[in-house]
């Protein structure tokens, strides 16, 4: 079903956003409890592109190396190891010299921004985010591939841990949970999001090379 919503929402808004969308590779990044490659998920995406853009090179990001690296990361690792990690993926891969269009999904979307604020070579030309919380969350809705009562728990414990130094370091949700009545717990010690949206100090930097995508 996810797939034949895209075929349809590719036509109209894909073919239209990425400029000379056949002539530059893409790069996909998966959202919270998903991984690179589900055949479910990423992995058709990936298979409609690839036939779409007849036959261009697509890079479904995969961090760790496996499956169960790439899926737990999601939740585990904190997002600055991973944009880390992935710029590295990019800069190693050949078929991106020349550029990239780049599709992040729910969380990943957010991440490829930052990907783009951050690692410019090689250079990213579009940026689509699906559901990426660019303002971050409050609340953890459909908690995608974890029973009821395990969202249930994660959202608890965010709420009233999310600021806390461990929960940072260990919880990905939690570097960008951005709740709207502590305002200042949020800018002091949010150890992503609050980054990447220049708030904290104004980064010129990333200005500079947000200004560098086409679209």
């Amino acid at each position: 079903m996810l797939v034949k919503i895209l075929n349809c929402f590719f036509w109209v808004f894909f073919w239209n956003t990425f400029t000379a969308a056949a002539k530059y590779p893409v790069v996909l990044w998966h959202g919270m409890g998903d991984t690179c490659c589900f055949p479910f998920s990423l992995g058709s995406i990936t298979n409609l592109l690839e036939s779409e853009l007849n036959n261009t090179y697509v890079k479904s990001l995969e961090i760790g190396g496996n499956i169960v690296t790439d899926y737990e990361s999601g939740f585990f690792m904190h997002p600055n190891k991973q944009v880390e990690y992935v710029c590295q993926e990019l800069a190693k891969d050949k078929k991106l010299g020349e550029g990239y269009n780049a599709i992040g999904f729910s969380q990943g979307g957010q991440f490829l921004r930052a990907v783009a604020q951050r690692c410019p070579q090689p250079a990213m030309k579009v940026l689509i985010s699906l559901g990426g919380q660019h303002q971050g969350v409050f609340g953890l809705p459909k908690c995608p591939s974890l029973k009821l009562h395990s969202c249930e728990y994660i959202r608890r414990l965010l709420n009233y841990a999310a600021y806390e130094e461990w929960a940072q370091q260990f919880s990905v949700q939690a570097t960008y949970w951005h709740d709207p009545f502590q305002e200042y717990k949020y800018k002091a010690h949010s150890t992503f999001l609050a980054d990447i949206n220049n708030e904290v100090f104004s980064n010129g930097l990333y200005v500079d090379n947000l200004k560098k995508l086409d679209k």
